[in-house]
C-alpha cells in the first residue's frame, strides 16, 4: 500500500529495524503478495549475508498437516517456527506491516531484557472513541499487564484520563523459548483463531510475565514534536487523514529527518512539473506534497498529496485529496475530499465531493465523507 508520496507501508517497520540495528528480518506474506515481494526484493536487498544480516521474504507455504493458509497472525509465525529456530534467537520481535510510526526497537528490547519479561507489548494512548478498534490494556505501576481485551465495545479509560485508552500497537517482543511454547500450545487449540491479540495475549496475561512498554519512551520524534506518532491506517478514513496530515506546515510525522530516515525503493522519475501561467490556466500546488514524475498542467491543487506519476490537466481543481500513483485527472474536473485510485483515469468534467448522494451512488463514500474513486468506477462518474 503506497503512503506519503514515495513510500509503502512496509517501509516503516523495515526502516525502524534497520535504524534500530535489527539486521535479521523476515517478511512473512500471505497469498497474493506479488507486489509486496517485488518491492522488498528491489528496495531491501542491500544487507550482506556474510555478516549474518538479511531481509528475507518468507512466502506463505502451508506447512501444517492440513496444509492450510495462515489462519491468524500467531499461526503465520507458528508455521515458520522451524525456520526461526534454526537461528536460535534469544528474543523475537514481531511487527505488523500496516502501521505508520518511527520507533527505536532497541530501547524496547533492552527494557524487555531488564524486566526479565516473557512478553513485552508496545502500548500507546489513543482517543477512547477510537479504542474499540484495538486491544485495550490495563497495567500496574510496574508496567505488568493485568488485563487485555481485544476490541471491546466499551474500552476502559486510562486512570485519571477519561478521554483516552491504553492500547496495544501490535508490536511484540517475545523471549524465544516462551514464544515457541506458546505458539505450539495455541496451534493445538481447536477453538483458537490463532491470533496474537485474540488468543495468545489473553492466555498469557494471567499466567506469564507480560509487560507493557510505553511507546512514548522509544518513539523517534522530529525536532519540536511532542506527539508520540503512531497511526493504524487500516481504514479508508484513517488512510486519507494520515496522508493529508503530511501536507500541514509541521506534520507530526517528520519524513525529512536524516537521523532516522525512512528507506524505500523508488524508480527513477523526473522532477515534478508545473505548467502554464495565463489567466485562469495556471499550474499551481499549495499546501501540498507532490511526488516525482507528476505534471500539474494548468490546474489548481490545494491541500493534496499526489503520488508518483500523477497528471492533473488544465482547468481542474483538486482539493483535500489523496491521488495514488499513475492517476490522471481530466480537464475541468472538480475533486474534493477524495482518494483517487492508482492508474485511475478521471474523465474530463467529472465532479467528486460536492453531492454526497451522487457520490455514494457512483463511487464509494466513507462514513466521514471521503469519496473513493477506483479505475473501474471512474468512467461512470463523468458529467
Amino acid at each position: 500500500m503506497p503512503f506519503g508520496g514515495n513510500f509503502r507501508l512496509i517501509d516503516f517497520p523495515l526502516s525502524n529495524c534497520i535504524n534500530s540495528g535489527v539486521r535479521r528480518v523476515a517478511v512473512v506474506t500471505q497469498h497474493k503478495a506479488h507486489t509486496l515481494i517485488k518491492h522488498v526484493q528491489r528496495g531491501w536487498g542491500f544487507l550482506r549475508s556474510e555478516f549474518g544480516e538479511y531481509i528475507e521474504v518468507w512466502p506463505a507455504q502451508p506447512q501444517t498437516r492440513d496444509e492450510s493458509w495462515y489462519s491468524g497472525t500467531a499461526d503465520a509465525v507458528f508455521q515458520n517456527l522451524s525456520t526461526i529456530r534454526e537461528h536460535a534467537p534469544a528474543h523475537v520481535l514481531i511487527l505488523g506491516g500496516d502501521h505508520v510510526y518511527k520507533q527505536d526497537y532497541g530501547i524496547m528490547l533492552a527494557e524487555h531484557v531488564a524486566r526479565r519479561a516473557d512478553l513485552t507489548v508496545a502500548c500507546t494512548e489513543v482517543p477512547r472513541e477510537e479504542a474499540a478498534s484495538f486491544g485495550v490494556i490495563a497495567a500496574d505501576g510496574e508496567g505488568r499487564i493485568l488485563d487485555f481485551q481485544e476490541k471491546p465495545e466499551d474500552p476502559a479509560a486510562v486512570p485519571g484520563d477519561p478521554h483516552h485508552a491504553f492500547v496495544s500497537m501490535g508490536v511484540y517482543v517475545f523471549s524465544g523459548e516462551c514464544m515457541h511454547e506458546q505458539l505450539k500450545r495455541d496451534a493445538l487449540m481447536a477453538e483458537s483463531s490463532h491470533d496474537f491479540g485474540r488468543d495468545v495475549l489473553p492466555f498469557m496475561v494471567p499466567r506469564h510475565r507480560v509487560m507493557a512498554h510505553r511507546f512514548d519512551e522509544s518513539c523517534v520524534r522530529g525536532p519540536g514534536t511532542r506527539e508520540a506518532y503512531w497511526r493504524d491506517v487500516g481504514t479508508l478514513d484513517a488512510y486519507w487523514k494520515a496522508n493529508l496530515d503530511l501536507t500541514s506546515v509541521t506534520p507530526a510525522l517528520d519524513l525529512y529527518d536524516t537521523e532516522w530516515p525512512i528507506w524505500t525503493y523508488e524508480p527513477q522519475r523526473p522532477a515534478a512539473k508545473f505548467l502554464f501561467d495565463e489567466g485562469n490556466r495556471r499550474g499551481t500546488a499549495t499546501n501540498s506534497v507532490v511526488a516525482a514524475g507528476c505534471v500539474v498542467s494548468g490546474a489548481t491543487v490545494r491541500r493534496c498529496l499526489l503520488f508518483r506519476d500523477v497528471r492533473v490537466n488544465s482547468y481542474a481543481l483538486v482539493e483535500d485529496s489523496v491521488v495514488l500513483p499513475g492517476a490522471e485527472i481530466g480537464r475541468s474536473c472538480r475533486i474534493k475530499k477524495a482518494i483517487i485510485g492508482a492508474d485511475c483515469r478521471v474523465p474530463e468534467g467529472t465532479v467528486v465531493g460536492e453531492d454526497p448522494a451522487r457520490d455514494a451512488k457512483l463511487f464509494h463514500r466513507t462514513d466521514s465523507g471521503v469519496t473513493v474513486v477506483s479505475a473501474a468506477m471512474a468512467t461512470g462518474g463523468a458529467r
